[in-house]
């Protein structure tokens, strides 16, 4: 049986990385939840907007794979950009879609684990002053409504980039207060594990965590979720785990896949697909 996540909160779990900055991840034992099925998973992930990019979940995925190579694990995207904790109330469609994917994605696999990061929509002026009383509704509803009561929640923390942005940094002045009130709840909380953000880098645009960042973010996530710890700094291996994941090999399954992606959307030519399927002896 598939191993399952759940993917909720924000762009940044999303993802707005740039899909080019980085090596694919690509592999017949990642899956992800399309239409209430499994398929092979290909980034974007959450593709919640046109510019949907590397997310965390990818590396998330391909570090549990290293410690279990033969099993599959599926992640259901349900993360959506620009929203905040009332946007995610527990009465709202977008409460109502992740619930309704994740019973979806229950008939076919065992949900292990939720991965939350949001906040930045938060981030004005009194915005944490409940923040964690309102993610405390929001989590507690959504085990019920799974009954998924014990499995660890990873949240993570808002990169400390965000008040410098050129285009939209004096938005995010009550940044800090939202990470205390990320990483308070953490620690209130049963079966939650808190992930920092230090050294994490963004896009041009100041508010998107980059695709190598993204990377090293899922590797954090990982970390936290197996060894049910906060990560409270960065990892020391962390840039080794990422040139690791970086340069993994494709498997043949994989590589045929891709291949008919590319061929099926116009990238390579019929006879470039031909000697993928049918190599010459």
């Amino acid at each position: 049986m598939t191993h399952s996540f759940l993917l909720i909160g924000q762009s940044n779990m999303a993802g707005r990385g740039f899909l080019k900055d980085v090596s694919p991840i690509c592999n017949e034992h990642i899956k992800m939840l399309r239409n209430g099925r499994w398929q092979m998973m290909f980034e974007p992930i959450n593709y919640d907007r046109p510019n949907a990019g590397v997310g965390l979940s990818a590396s998330f995925a391909a570090s549990w794979l290293m410690d279990h190579p033969l099993e599959d694990i599926g992640l259901i995207p349900c993360a959506h950009g620009s929203t905040s904790l009332d946007d995610w109330n527990t009465s709202g469609a977008l409460f109502a879609n992740a619930v309704q994917q994740a019973k979806l994605a229950q008939r076919e696999s065992a949900i292990e684990g939720i991965l939350w990061h949001q906040g930045e929509n938060d981030c004005k002026p009194g915005g944490a002053e409940n923040y964690k009383d309102k993610l405390t509704t929001i989590i507690n509803t959504l085990r019920t409504e799974l009954n998924i009561k014990e499995v660890p929640l990873i949240v993570g923390a808002l990169g400390d980039y965000l008040p410098h942005g050129q285009l939209f940094g004096s938005s995010f002045r009550a940044y800090a207060e939202v990470n205390r009130a990320i990483q308070d709840f953490a620690e209130t909380t049963a079966n939650c594990y808190f992930v920092t953000a230090a050294g994490l880098a963004p896009n041009p645009d100041g508010i998107h965590i980059n695709a190598k960042s993204q990377r090293l973010f899922g590797i954090r996530y990982y970390k936290a979720y197996r060894d049910k710890q906060h990560i409270l700094s960065q990892l020391q291996n962390e840039e080794a785990l990422f040139a690791q994941i970086e340069n993994q090999p494709i498997t043949e399954i994989a590589y045929r896949e891709m291949m008919g992606m590319q061929f099926s959307s116009g990238a390579i030519s019929l006879e470039e697909y031909l000697a993928v399927i049918k190599p010459t002896d």
